[in-house]
Order: C-alpha cells, then structure tokens, then sequence
C-alpha cells in the first residue's frame, strides 16, 4: 500500500507512475479522492480534538459551580456539555466512514514503479536485461512437445488430473513424479547453501495475511477461496512466509532477512485458454520453491541482483538456455515496483516460457503488514523493504527439461539432479 504522505508530497511522481502502469481513469482519479480523504479526516480529527478539549474543561468546571450554590449556571453548562457528547458521537462516527473509504482508497492504488521501468502496456513492450548469447537447441523433426512426451514415458497424466480434479490439475507419476521431488530438493538445498532458511508453511491464508501482501482485494479473480472457513489457498509460499514479519519490528543486524519454503501453488488462471497454455505451460496447481528477502531500504536492489544471480546458478546449472526481461509498466504486477522474469527456451515449442519472477516490492507491502526496522535504537521505526523471486517454478521448468533433452533413448536427466533422481534417463 502506497503510504498517504508519499501520495500528497509527492503527487504528480503517484500519477506519472499509475500512467506507466496504464492505470485505469479511476485510478488516477482515486490519488486526488485518496487526498481528498484525508484532508476530510484531518478537518474533523481537529474538531473532536478541540470538542473533547472543551467537553473535559468544562465537565471540570460543573462541581465547582455546584459547590459554589451556582447551580442554574452549572446546569446550563451541563447541558452544553451534552450537546457536545452528542456532536462528538455524530463526528466520530463521520470519521469512522472516512477512514474507511480512506483505506479502501489507498487498497486500490497500485505500487509506483521504480524510475528503470519501462513504459509499455503489454508483454510483448518488456525489454530483454540479460539475453541468451549462445545458440539455442534444436531438434529434430520427430522431437514431440512435453505433453506428448508425457504419454510416451508416463511422466504425468493430465486426462487422470481432470477426472480426479479438474482441468489444469497433473497427475505425476512414475519417474516423473521422483522428477518432481528431485527438483524441490535440489531448489531447496541450492537455497540453502546461499545462506536462506527454510519454511514449511501453511497452503490456506486468512483474508488479513491475503491483503497484507497485496492478494486481496483479488481484482482478477485468482486465488481460491474456502468460503465456509474464510480462508484462501494460496497463490505462492510468498504469502505466509511474509506474513511472519506482519506487525513486526525487526533487528537492522540481521538485515537482509533470507528465507525460502516450497509449496504447492493454487490459481485460478482465469481465461487462460489456446495452444500457449496446453500441458504444464499453465496449470491451477503447481508446485515452486520461493525466495524471500526482508532488506534494508537503502540495500534493496543490491539484494535483487544478488536474487537474479541466485536464479541463474540454477538454470545454469539444469543447462537450460534462458534469458532476463525488465518488465514494462503495463506488465507489473500490482504490488511490485520493479520485476525481473526469467524464461527458458523450449526446443520442441521454439518459444520462451516464463519460469520465474524475481521483484522489489520496496515498502508497499511492508506498510501493509507493519514490517519495520529502526536505524538505530531509540529511533523511530521506519518500513523495511520486501522482495520475493520464484527459485524455481516447476511445471515449466519440467517441461522444457522434457523437450530439451529428449533422445531417441528416452529424455536425459541433467548431471545435477542425477544424485537426486537415482536414474540418468527417463524410457
């Protein structure tokens, strides 16, 4: 959430950055509603302050006056002081309203982007950062994509998925499914060594932990919800993991906070239809192993970096080809103020599949959740900042693992995950 003193010092910066977005009219009318709000709310927090003053004064004065027999005056100031109880109701009720539109206001608006953001209003207006300098693979005519290697090699079933659950949903089985486990281990120990603690959290998420991230309010319909026990499965183990630092106020030493969870991811994908999506290219259900960073403000995008490098160790390392895209304005997400994807190349597809986002949220989030830190003791908490990166999503990576290394024999598993798999090929 965007902070209100940033939206009135800074107002022409909010709307610039909502018009790199492509906000909505709405939107860009909301900051002067947003500030609008606020001056409403300062305007009667002053009068109840004032009101209160005076009701104290003169509630004080009423003994005196009936200690002193002058009781025809005391009277009548008792029944001003009346008036202004039943004013000061009126008013705190007018200024409950407010706060609550206020906040609902502030809910709506979008993170600003960070000044390298590209304008654009679609994926195809994102710049390449980091671009993938050797030849890609090629294979050949008889190569098949992942979904067909699927039924060849009984890696995983999507029809059994759709008879048990529903669209979107694969069954792994077999090679496939050790597949699948050997990659979390190998994400996780990866995570491990470069220094992140490991999280097991919860897969539902109450509605305040789905707002302080930025899920809810959910706009695009994405997150499913338990109505009956008002819970949320969530979209990605960024959301508990966050969460643990929610009306926290951490130790400066022990910036950046590094922490990494696997967990089953759950999404609508609402009208996600055509061949871009066929097999594992978007599923509801999806398992991912995910980085967080709490960071100092001043060492955020240092830590960003150090994020992108972590995720290219271990595409390198799967030998997959792949590449960096600085998304533009219209791609953002709405919490984020800066995001890197990253995407892999599928030979059998011959086009890039995204695997990964790493972003800085910068204190968006972390107004939300009360995540502060303090200079230096007896200072005033300030908001930390919050990154978050996908270290890695699997059913894309499986994919094009499949596609990549299929042979004549079977489909190559990479020397890394060799120890992991107990097996070299999958036939």
């Amino acid at each position: 959430m965007l902070q209100l003193h940033v939206i009135r010092e800074q107002r022409e910066r909010v709307l610039q950055g909502l018009k790199i977005r492509n906000a909505k009219e709405e939107d860009l009318l909301r900051v002067d509603q947003v500030i609008a709000l606020d001056d409403q709310r300062k305007e009667i927090q002053t009068f109840l302050d004032e009101s209160k003053a005076q009701r104290n004064r003169l509630s004080a004065e009423i003994g005196g006056l009936f200690k002193q027999g002058k009781r025809e005056e005391a009277e009548t100031i008792r029944t001003q002081v009346t008036g202004l109880k039943e004013e000061i109701a009126t008013k705190e009720d007018e200024l409950k309203a407010i706060q609550q539109k206020l906040s609902e206001g502030l809910l709506q608006l979008p993170n600003i982007p960070h000044d390298s953001v590209p304008a654009g209003s679609t994926d195809d207006d994102n710049e390449i950062h980091q671009n993938w300098e050797e030849p890609l693979p090629t294979l050949s005519e008889e190569a098949l994509p992942h979904w067909e290697l699927a039924k060849k090699y009984n890696v995983f079933d999507l029809e059994l998925g759709t008879k048990i659950a529903g669209s979107g949903f694969p069954v792994f089985r077999g090679k496939g499914a050790r597949l699948q486990r050997a990659l979390i281990s190998f994400f996780l120990d990866e995570a491990a060594k470069a220094g992140f603690e490991e999280i097991v959290p919860p897969l539902l998420v109450n509605e305040d932990t789905a707002r302080a991230t930025g899920q809810l309010p959910d706009k695009e319909g994405q997150m499913y919800y338990v109505e009956r026990d008002n819970l949320y499965l969530i979209p990605t183990a960024e959301v508990p993991i966050t969460n643990i630092f929610r009306d926290t106020i951490v130790a400066k030493k022990d910036l950046p906070i590094k922490l990494t969870g696997y967990t089953p991811c759950f999404r609508r994908e609402a009208g996600s239809y055509g061949a871009h999506v066929r097999g594992l290219n978007r599923v509801h259900q999806f398992d991912k192993i995910e980085i967080v960073q709490i960071a100092h403000p001043k060492e955020s995008y240092a830590v960003l970096n150090h994020m992108l490098d972590h995720i290219s160790s271990l595409l390198n390392k799967l030998e997959l080809p792949f590449r960096i895209l600085r998304l533009c304005g219209g791609d953002l997400g709405f919490t984020s103020a800066l995001t890197f994807d990253f995407e892999v190349y599928s030979a059998a597809q011959k086009r890039w599949l995204e695997v990964s986002s790493a972003s800085n949220f910068e204190t968006f989030q972390s107004n939300r959740l009360k995540l502060r830190f303090r200079e230096e003791e007896g200072a005033k908490p300030q908001l930390a900042h919050t990154l978050n990166a996908s270290a890695l999503a699997l059913a894309r990576i499986i994919a094009a693992l499949l596609e990549n290394n299929q042979t004549p024999e079977g489909i190559v598993i990479p020397k890394v995950l060799r120890t992991y798999t107990g097996f070299d090929i999958i036939d």
